[in-house]
């Protein structure tokens, strides 16, 4: 009982550190630049030129209407077996959204995560991290679930939810 109060105490500090780290180190928006440019001396408001869109490993085009977003702190998941937790799985998701949207999805961020630790925990629960968790069907089930809900909180402006990292630590 200690050690699994010990390890959700652990989880918690790490998730804190982890979210002040995130947005401590989160890249400024982006700068408006005033140029003397217009009619009779006023200023003009211009921006930054962004760097080409690279190409991605399949050669096609990467899509100019979409960006990706990287939430700030990993999920950890426990996995309970017998009333203990056998073993924690950790995993570091990316949105891919429309441009632009950037800042909405910081925005709603508290309520995807809560979301998205739903999904994670019933994935977790149903056996969906026991045994090759990493297999074609558990990982497409996984991603679907995880984009359908993601869609209840930012609506048609996600149109993917990618799984960057996972790991799963046994005890």
């Amino acid at each position: 009982m200690k050690s699994i109060l010990l390890i959700l105490i652990l989880a918690a500090i790490g998730i804190g550190a982890g979210a002040g780290a995130g947005m401590m180190l989160r890249p400024p928006p982006d700068e408006v630049v005033m140029n003397p440019c217009g009619e009779e001396g006023e200023m003009v408001e211009s921006h930054p030129v962004a760097a080409p869109e690279p190409k991605d490993t399949t050669g096609e085009e990467a899509d100019p209407n979409k960006e990706y977003v990287k939430l700030n702190n990993q999920f950890i998941v426990p996995i309970v077996e017998e009333g203990r937790v056998a073993s924690m799985v950790v995993l570091s998701l990316s949105l891919e959204v429309e441009l632009g949207q950037r800042e909405t999805v910081y925005a709603r961020e508290p309520k995807l995560r809560d979301s998205f630790l739903q999904v994670l925990f019933d994935h977790a629960n149903s056996g969906g991290f026991s045994g090759n968790f990493t297999t074609g069907t558990k990982m497409r089930h996984l991603s679907e679930a995880l984009e359908e809900i993601g869609r209840k909180v930012l609506g048609a402006t996600l149109t993917d939810v990618l799984i960057i990292d996972i790991v799963r630590q046994d005890n």
